[in-house]
């Protein structure tokens, strides 16, 4: 209506980071306490709402640190070395009422981002996705095998003359790939992997100079503000350096295209003390869960690796911090880009997958019907099938650039036996309202576009639908869970989208 003054929330958003090494060196990576992923959380909400989320913070603070700043410090690695199951009763009752001062109401994106593989996307600045490569899969593939091995002359390379790594790398995977013919076919799929990668790297001769910088973790915050409709927000940073200049934390924020945003000490603001701890706890949940997950290098004897059974060994009060963690971050304000990470997403792959895993068990008492020596196994191969499902979807995201009218066919089956169109507008649109109920076989993924995909039952035949893209993070959440085929009513409400399972 014409005149009419629409009111947009103004949103208070809070930084931090844990895991971040100032100046990545070769002992950096090489120092036992390293872990390769630099972590940052943003926590939020309306700005009504903040004295109360500040007085619930103060409670807390009050509680455990006798009024004193709480830093993530006090979380240590051995007390999260087999996750929440190593907690003794008292970082229990901590971590709870931490958890508990969020709600559905509250704000929480964060962003996982390998400090490898930031090295590794300088040396391919000048490669994207056509017909002819997947620069993608290649950048995942160099990282995560440098992650997987961690071989001393690419390391040293890397820090020490950088100009020559594309040799050393070359030498690297040769070396691998002999090595894994002592384990054929286990390692056909890697040394296939690995010649691709030969192929490129012989058509590869560049310099570059590593220089550590701060956008990934605000172009996904940039996505999620995006996403989420937020355009009226403030965004506060953790103060460092000299007092009257501008952190690079801050340029870079700027540089992002992230308005409105300051700095200031953490001292004086429950915010940024609460990002500081959920930055702490997800970064040391992720960095257990890395460690635990790690193969011997000293053996080239090839073993799967597999949770330790203390993993599961849980009880009640820890089982329900896993659920309270896997509410805050995958059930409430669930949005694509809530999570955020580079190519190589393998840690916030199985962290997610972990949280996914352990809330589905109604109580301890089930883990242990099951057989607590098997679930280190049952967890190992649900994780394992998402990383392969990423894996898949990164090795056709080249398929974007094609154009459909060069395509030999119009379309595809999907495994429900559903046509899926190449072109995504042919593809039809479910209708999303407060009746409309149906049994869902399968969701999945446009193969050209990400768009989120249902297939469904009707008349006894499987259809295909595509979905809003605010529903990308249920289908991939639906999809990891095996929660299909089901009876599922779509609905929407105020802008937001919901998916109810009957």
């Amino acid at each position: 209506m014409k005149g009419t003054v629409i009111y947009m929330s103004k949103y208070k958003f809070y930084y931090d980071e844990s895991e971040h090494s100032r100046r990545i060196t070769q002992n950096t990576i090489q120092n036992e306490n390293y872990y390769d992923n630099f972590v940052t959380v943003i926590v939020g909400w309306k700005e009504g709402n903040e004295q109360e989320v500040f007085r619930k913070y103060m409670e807390f603070e009050k509680k455990y640190g006798d009024g004193n700043e709480l830093k993530s410090t006090i979380f240590k690695p051995k007390q999260l070395e087999y996750g929440f199951a190593s907690l003794n009763k008292r970082n229990v009752q901590l971590i709870n009422d931490l958890l508990s001062i969020f709600d559905e109401n509250t704000k929480l994106y964060f962003c996982v981002a390998s400090k490898v593989e930031y090295i590794i996307l300088q040396l391919f600045s000048g490669y994207k996705n056509d017909l002819a490569i997947n620069a993608d899969a290649i950048k995942y593939s160099i990282t995560k095998a440098i992650m997987t091995y961690h071989p001393d002359d690419v390391i040293e390379c890397i820090y020490h003359y950088p100009e020559r790594l594309v040799p050393i790398l070359k030498n690297f995977f040769r070396n691998r790939i002999e090595i894994n013919k002592n384990y054929l076919p286990l390692k056909e799929r890697e040394n296939e992997s690995f010649r691709q990668i030969l192929l490129v790297l012989d058509d590869i001769n560049e310099e570059f100079k590593i220089n550590w910088n701060y956008h990934t973790s605000f172009i996904g915050f940039k996505n999620y503000l995006g996403e989420e409709s937020i355009g009226n927000y403030e965004l506060l940073l953790d103060k460092e350096g000299a007092a009257k200049e501008d952190s690079n934390t801050i340029k870079a924020a700027r540089n992002s295209k992230i308005t409105n945003v300051k700095e200031a000490d953490s001292k004086s603001n429950c915010g940024l003390r609460m990002a500081d701890m959920m930055a702490g706890l997800i970064a040391k949940l992720l960095k257990s869960l890395y460690h635990a997950r790690q193969y011997d290098l000293k053996s080239e004897k090839i073993e799967k690796k597999i949770l330790n059974q203390k993993w599961f060994d849980l009880n009640n009060h820890q089982l329900d911090l896993y659920k309270k963690l896997q509410k805050i971050i995958l059930e409430w304000d669930n949005t694509w880009h809530k999570s955020y990470a580079g190519i190589y997403s393998d840690d916030l792959i199985c962290f997610e997958s972990l949280l996914i895993y352990m809330a589905h068990f109604k109580n301890p008492c089930q883990i242990k019907e099951q057989g607590l020596n098997k679930q280190g196994e049952y967890f190992n191969g649900f994780a394992t099938a998402e990383l392969d499902r990423y894996f898949q979807r990164l090795t056709f995201s080249n398929l974007s650039s094609i154009n459909v009218e060069d395509l030999k066919y119009d379309s595809c089956l999907n495994l429900a036996g559903a046509k899926t169109y190449y072109n995504i507008e042919k593809q039809p649109k479910l209708i999303i309202n407060t009746t409309n109920v149906v049994y869902a076989l399968l969701a999945d993924f446009h193969p050209l576009t990400g768009i989120p995909l249902i297939t469904v039952m009707k008349n006894k035949k499987p259809i295909c639908y595509q979905l809003p893209i605010q529903y990308q993070k249920w289908a991939y959440t639906t999809i990891i869970a095996n929660i299909l085929p089901a009876k599922i009513r779509f609905t929407k409400n105020n802008g937001k989208y919901f998916a109810d399972i009957l």
